[in-house]
């Protein structure tokens, strides 16, 4: 690994003096060493999901809801890959590579904002709410704002991981306080459109005081194309999960309420909390993974390990929710959010499956090989048409989630698909029981505990099942995963000696 830790290190993709350390080392470390500061933000964003939820009524975090969905389906626009393919990229001229990256991503910034402003009113119009037109609009600015945090990209290709984190964080902390205080202060859901913007241009200031390149605007024709090539994929399958989410709360607030569409919202919210943590392997690796493109085994190494690690926290988390989250609605957030009770469940399950094989996603970027997420996409969209639609109209909240697992189970599907021309060595079944093997004697605990309960249900009697599921998972995932624990703790320590996993 020094050759290619060496190579990297020529191309900028390294800090100085990490050539003997090791590439393999230096990303295992700085997982690690990030892993607890990128937790400490999906808490935060979590904690403020909760807190909110506390100070808003289901109707307005439904208003909340289709505020941001109809803001996302312009976002989406922008929000494919343009950093990801500025640390793909190996120009010799870093500084002017920087300088196209940054003129491309405030183009389409400008641009999303130009559509929000156009079809604010139309979406207002669907939603039969014109009270969304006006906090579309300020939070549209956010867009600019999260453009201009571009300087993180350098750190980030660098692979100097504390700085660029340290950058990203300005943006969801004083968010959070924004937020936070606000909706304490009765503020509903103007607290979440004033905090997002806050925190972007907070972010985006501290981003540009630090950038050590100059700060200057340049396009050129090839590198416009380029970009366009390796995003209009990821355009596709943004815009897919945008239009599903979309259409789910329009539909929803069309036939069951913006109350239910509140509570599908906070269902999938509080879920995406496992992407937020399983994304530390993903992104942190990232970098590492277009400096080895070109050697397949260690691609794969890194496909299987970084994924074995992610599972350790998806799937307890997912499977956890799945379990608890009858007790989550009656002992923490009210018995008012009881419709999101079968959302919830659905959503965990998903949570749990989702991060199986989650991070091929990276894989594909550094290969510079992304139409398979198009495809994917459209799957999924098909799939929400066919068939959650009709549930949702069919059954509410519950029929939305019996179509959610059966989009799952297409995504899965479409992912081994791919999978199988990535790495034709990779087993998704062999690595799926794998994951969920930790699982069956902590759902077991659980379940024999409330078989033999005395039927009533206090939040001591919850509390004392979370905690047997949390011991039992974690017990059991020691064990089985003994040896990949052992490596990664050798990584970090000063000894290079590790046992095979």
């Amino acid at each position: 690994m020094s050759g290619v830790a060496e190579a990297a290190r020529r191309e900028g993709r390294l800090p100085d003096g990490v050539a003997d350390d090791g590439l393999r080392r230096h990303t295992a470390r700085g997982t690690i060493v990030n892993a607890a500061f990128q937790t400490f933000l999906a808490v935060l964003l979590l904690a403020r999901r909760l807190i909110v939820a506390a100070f808003l009524t289901p109707t307005e975090f439904g208003i909340w809801a289709a505020l941001l969905g109809a803001l996302l389906l312009f976002v989406f626009i922008k929000d494919v890959g343009i950093g990801d393919k500025f640390v793909q990229q190996s120009e010799p001229d870093q500084e002017r590579a920087f300088q196209k990256m940054l003129t491309i991503d405030l183009l389409l910034a400008g641009a999303t904002v130009a559509l929000a402003v156009i079809l604010l009113p139309v979406f207002a119009l669907l939603y039969g709410h014109a009270s969304i037109i006006a906090p579309g609009l300020i939070l549209s600015l956010a867009v600019i704002g999260n453009s201009l945090q571009a300087p993180a990209f350098i750190y980030y290709r660098r692979m100097d991981f504390v700085r660029q984190r340290s950058l990203q964080a300005v943006d969801p902390v004083v968010a959070f306080v924004v937020t936070v205080v606000l909706a304490i202060g009765g503020a509903g859901y103007w607290s979440l459109v004033i905090g997002a913007v806050a925190g972007a241009f907070t972010g985006a200031a501290v981003a540009l005081v630090v950038c050590p390149y100059r700060l200057a605007l340049h396009l050129e024709r090839r590198t416009v194309h380029e970009y366009f090539r390796f995003s209009w994929p990821l355009a596709v399958a943004n815009g897919g999960g945008v239009a599903i989410g979309n259409l789910t709360v329009l539909i929803a607030t069309r036939t069951i309420g913006f109350a239910a569409a509140g509570s599908i919202g906070l269902a999938n919210g509080i879920t995406n909390f496992s992407d937020g943590v399983d994304a530390i392997v993903t992104q942190t690796l990232y970098p590492a993974i277009c400096a080895v493109r070109e050697r397949a085994d260690l691609l794969y190494e890194a496909f299987v390990k970084s994924n074995r690690l992610a599972l350790m926290w998806g799937m307890p988390f997912g499977i956890g929710i799945a379990l608890f989250a009858g007790d989550l609605v009656h002992f923490v957030l009210g018995d008012r959010w009881a419709p999101a009770i079968p959302a919830l469940r659905a959503f965990g399950i998903v949570a749990a499956t989702d991060q199986i094989a989650f991070n091929w996603t990276a894989f594909l970027r550094a290969l510079d090989y992304t139409r398979p997420l198009a495809t994917i996409a459209i799957l999924q969209v098909v799939s929400f048409a066919v068939v959650t639609v009709p549930l949702l109209i069919a059954f509410g909240i519950k029929g939305f989630a019996i179509g959610v697992l059966v989009a799952q189970v297409v995504n899965l599907a479409g992912r081994t698909y791919f999978l199988g021309d990535l790495f034709a060595r990779f087993d998704i079944l062999r690595h799926a029981l794998r994951a969920a093997l930790p699982m069956v004697p902590a759902v077991a605990v659980v379940l024999a505990a409330r078989a033999t309960g005395s039927g009533t249900r206090d939040a001591a009697t919850a509390l004392s099942e979370l905690a047997a599921f949390l011991i039992v998972s974690v017990t059991a995932t020691a064990v089985i995963e003994e040896s990949l624990l052992r490596e990664v703790l050798g990584y970090v320590g000063r000894r290079t000696a590790a046992r095979p996993a």
